[in-house]
């Protein structure tokens, strides 16, 4: 389809979509983040003049044989376009042209599926990745243009549009048949690309008021999600995998209210809450016992949450697991009281980590320094390293651990800044074969997990609607059931 005709009105006896086909365009209205998304363009122009910038969506990926992954673009495209999940094209590609007061920006994407007999007339019908009969429809160029605020232009002609002789930076690793297509040799720097990279992820630390929505929109729908699973607790005990009904009723909530999950659900019963990343979730949910739920709902925009509860399935913690939530709990709330602009951003771990370390101590469990940690250590995360493994949070937006490509003095060993969004997660593991544990100890993982916002004088926890303390935990689910 040429750039003459692309986005021609379709008629019943003519035009590009000849031979019965009825008129289909739609006029859409602006994605909602959209003027958002060009803010963000502008800052990228800005801190890169003269050189051309391109941005992959990365493309489908395989599962098995013939069938792919759900698409799921770069988040660094979806951060420069507000691209809504349902609508996300594979093998889009921004560029932003150098102009002599900036840059023009395009959209390089697939138009709907051409039915007119033309080089690509068989993709309607023939093609399973990305004919229309086969995965729905696309947008026109046009279409898109008016949703996200940016030229489109077709995927095949990305190529031609692609000078020669103008310095080029690329977020490569995301599309193979951009990185082959742009020689290194128009890179301006050995390092361009990282930099490109890096500046990328960092311009993601910072939230704007639509992002701090969109993540208010995923803690929500999340929050809705905890609540179906306390309703299905009587039942996942009578399952023999009753773990999968959990992670089931959870994601049934994440498809339901936003575009599905921010990660694979953490839904871990007993013991298996001593696993960190536990997503097998095929055990048996027992009555007695605690199920630590780690899980975010990922909204239509790609922003998702991330929130950790540790429900007793009855109803009701026994005196051993009370003991283990109320000093997480206390973390916790230490880490979260330490969340302020100019603090140093490790200071709200610390802070967790002294109080688990402090009641550890109270409880007369011995210290066990980090394996390779130097002689004498007294950090607490090294010395109680037996029990509380990883950091007690991290950024959150796009990504579930969002700008982990930012640089170390801009993220892990800077300051916080009002925009920041960051769990608050702390948790203590005692291994069911653990002996340096009280035996009542032993098998109770315990993790409390919620989302921050910091603002100008402070933090705002934007999961507070969803219970934390363990009396308010039994209070709801007391109500639920």
């Amino acid at each position: 389809m040429s750039m003459e005709n692309r986005d021609a009105p379709a008629t019943a006896n003519g035009g590009p979509f000849e031979g019965g086909w009825a008129a289909s365009d739609l006029k859409l209205p602006p994605v909602t983040g959209a003027a958002y998304a060009a803010k963000r363009r502008a800052a990228v122009s800005e801190r890169f003049p003269g050189e051309r910038i391109v941005v992959p969506s990365g493309g489908l990926k395989v599962r098995s044989n013939d069938f792919d992954y759900p698409f799921r673009p770069h988040s660094a495209f979806v951060h420069l376009t507000a691209e809504q999940g349902s609508q996300a094209v594979p093998d889009s590609v921004l560029v932003l042209e150098p102009t002599g007061s900036g840059h023009s920006v395009t959209l390089f994407t697939r138009p709907r599926s051409p039915r007119d007999g033309g080089p690509n007339g068989t993709e309607f019908h023939s093609d399973r990745r990305y004919g229309e009969f086969w995965t729905g429809r696309r947008r026109t160029l046009s279409e898109t243009a008016d949703a996200l605020g940016i030229e489109a232009a077709p995927r095949d002609d990305l190529d031609r549009a692609l000078r020669p002789d103008v310095p080029t930076r690329v977020l490569r690793g995301e599309d193979p048949r951009v990185d082959a297509l742009i020689d290194a040799r128009l890179s301006p720097s050995p390092h361009a690309d990282a930099e490109l990279a890096q500046f990328l992820s960092e311009l993601r630390l910072v939230k704007d008021d639509w992002e701090i929505g969109q993540l208010r929109t995923a803690v929500d729908c999340t929050i809705a999600a905890f609540h179906d699973v306390v309703g299905e607790l009587d039942h996942a005990t009578r399952l023999a995998r009753g773990e999968r009904w959990i992670e089931g009723t959870f994601n049934r909530r994440a498809r339901l209210g936003g575009y599905g999950l921010g990660f694979e659900t953490i839904a871990a019963a007993g013991a298996h809450a001593c696993v960190l990343h536990w997503m097998r979730n095929d055990g048996p949910v027992r009555d007695g016992d605690l199920l630590l739920l780690d899980a975010g709902v990922e909204a239509d925009s790609f922003y998702t949450a991330d929130i950790t509860r540790t429900l007793p399935v009855n109803g009701r913690f026994t005196d051993a697991q009370r003991r283990v939530h109320d000093l997480v709990s206390a973390a916790q709330a230490a880490g979260a009281a330490a969340l302020r602009p100019g603090a140093r951003y490790g200071a709200f771990h610390d802070a967790a980590m002294r109080v688990i370390a402090e009641g550890l101590d109270a409880w007369g469990l011995p210290p066990h320094g980090r394996p390779g940690a130097a002689s004498g250590s007294s950090s607490e995360a090294d010395l109680y390293r037996r029990y509380t493994v990883c950091g007690s949070g991290h950024m959150l937006g796009l990504d579930c651990h969002d700008c982990a490509g930012a640089r170390n003095e801009t993220y892990l060993g800077g300051t916080l800044k009002a925009g920041h969004v960051l769990t608050v997660e702390p948790g203590l593991y005692f291994q069911p074969d653990d002996l340096t544990v009280p035996e009542e100890l032993r098998g109770i993982g315990v993790r409390i997990e919620d989302d921050f916002v910091i603002t100008a004088d402070g933090s705002l926890c934007l999961s507070s609607a969803l219970p934390r303390g363990a009396d308010e935990v039994e209070t709801w689910m007391a109500s639920l059931r």
